[in-house]
């Protein structure tokens, strides 16, 4: 690990030690907060209780159809922006002041129209990510190299082959970084959403322990979102920085 990880890491634990410490001596409010302990044991009986996995699964499952729409429409629509100027033009100030909109404002109209249930939930999760698979869509093809084309002109590429083989490997960094602030939308999207109105996931789960007063049930599922959170964007960084290595080498 290198000197900034380092750094990283023991900030990480003396915030973690410094909030064990305080939940321990009682400065910290047991109703307001759990030790950092108690939220990883509360984690692992979440794993033991069916109930609550099943809650975890429909949650997951709700996240991963918004991921998937998003990230496939986002990139569609980024791509026919990027080809149509007077288009791009029109769109620009929008997709700009995409996130100052309230989203869920448009919440009843989705209930309305898909019902209480999982359409209504993965709908939020898709509009909550959308802007940004499209605006990293559409940064990464103006960031491809003019080169690039004088070089499929030379071999005598295809369109097909040379988006495949030239463009789509010069604009990845820029897609994966809108795939990884679609999967950060997307779930805040998806837990808010359960939040509201929802007879499952986990946004329903942590909105019933806050409301029975479950204290350490409700930090050990937001411990597990966090978590998820983390897992995802850590493997979404790693895949990056290996595309990234496989460049250099080409």
């Amino acid at each position: 690990m290198k000197g900034d990880g380092l750094i990283r890491t023991g900030v990480v634990v003396a915030f973690f030690l410094a909030l064990e410490i305080l939940c321990r001596l009682g400065i910290v409010d047991r109703l307001t907060m759990v030790p950092p302990s108690e939220m990883a044991a509360a984690l692992v009986d979440v794993f033991r209780t069916p109930a609550l996995l099943a809650q975890v699964g429909a949650s997951l499952l709700n996240i991963a159809a918004a991921m998937a729409l998003t990230i496939a429409v986002g990139f569609i629509l980024g791509v026919a922006i990027h080809a149509a100027p007077r288009l791009r033009r029109t769109l620009d100030p929008l997709l700009s002041g995409y996130y100052a909109l309230p989203l869920f404002a448009f919440y009843p109209l989705f209930i309305v129209v898909f019902g209480i249930g999982h359409l209504a939930i993965i709908s939020m999760g898709f509009l909550t990510g959308l802007a940004a698979m499209v605006l990293s869509t559409v940064n990464g093809l103006d960031n491809i190299p003019v080169v690039l084309d004088k070089v499929a002109r030379t071999y005598r590429m295809g369109p097909v082959d040379t988006a495949l083989r030239l463009k789509l490997p010069a604009a990845a960094p820029y897609l994966v970084t809108g795939v990884q602030l679609s999967i950060a939308y997307g779930f805040i999207g998806v837990i808010a959403s359960e939040f509201i109105l929802s007879g499952a996931g986990l946004g329903y789960a942590i909105g019933f322990a806050y409301n029975s007063f479950d204290t350490r049930g409700m930090y050990g599922l937001i411990l597990l979102v966090l978590v998820l959170t983390g897992l995802l964007n850590t493997a979404l960084y790693l895949w990056d920085k290996r595309l990234d290595m496989r460049r250099r080498r080409s």
